[in-house]
């Protein structure tokens, strides 16, 4: 299955992440950028992403779609690993705000609250003197959607200590 917007092999995306990672965060919230969308302080873009699984013939549809991202996954973060060690995990739990009744979605630092809707554990990287951190997921915003294979990049003050 070749998989719609994707960009390509696992070359190409840590050359996506890499360019990303030294590019200026943009200023503005929910700018649209050339692979993806920031603001302030972060970067988010789809390295791979499957097709949407609203006429999938099967559920082997998804099982394979899941499989190839998979193994863009675990090849991305061994780079990661061998370049910076091994990731640190932070728990997104706290930025759904269900054990905070007065919590609104914006009372988290983004990337953050816009990746706790999507995992609930993300594995960082903290990228040395350069103030910022790496994630890698996999996500679906929901089950008929496509599966998306992401970079996070953020400043590091916005995560937990």
């Amino acid at each position: 299955m070749s998989l719609p917007h994707s960009v390509g092999s696992v070359d190409d995306q840590l050359s996506v992440l890499d360019s990303l990672l030294a590019a200026p965060f943009p200023e503005r919230a929910d700018t649209r950028t050339e692979h993806g969308w920031g603001g302030p302080g972060h970067q988010l873009a789809v390295l791979r992403a499957s097709r949407d699984f609203w006429d999938a013939p099967g559920p082997e549809t998804v099982t394979e779609a899941e499989d190839e991202l998979e193994a863009d996954l675990t090849a991305l973060t061994a780079v990661l690993t061998d370049r910076w060690g091994a990731p640190d995990t932070i728990d997104l739990w706290s930025h759904l705000g269900y054990d905070q009744p007065d919590f609104a979605d914006t009372d988290g630092p983004e990337p953050l609250v816009s990746l706790a809707s999507l995992v609930f554990h993300l594995p960082v990287w903290r990228v040395p003197s350069t103030g910022r951190w790496v994630g890698l997921i996999i996500g679906q915003a929901d089950r008929e959607f496509p599966l998306e294979l992401l970079v996070a990049i953020g400043e590091e003050s916005c995560l937990p200590r």
